[in-house]
């Protein structure tokens, strides 16, 4: 198990997301994200802009996906 915070997958805060991949933890991020976009919590919505960004382009978003997957796989275990 690993810890990633917001701040660390390009978000505004210190939220920590827990997850035995990097996968768990983008994922965990995306659902914060979208949480705080429903919240009308403004300081989230670039972030979540970029986020939605990455989910429908994919291919385009390969760099930032490799990114936290070396920044996770650099994380000491909990």
């Amino acid at each position: 198990m690993k810890t990633m915070t917001c701040r660390q997958l390009g978000g505004p805060c210190d939220l920590a997301h827990r997850g035995e991949t990097h996968d768990d933890v983008i994922n965990a991020q995306d659902q914060h994200l979208k949480q705080a976009e429903k919240e009308g919590d403004a300081a989230h919505q670039p972030a979540r802009d970029e986020m939605k960004g990455r989910w429908r382009h994919p291919r385009k978003s390969l760099g930032w996906y490799r990114e936290m997957k070396q920044a996770f796989a650099d994380l000491p275990e909990d």
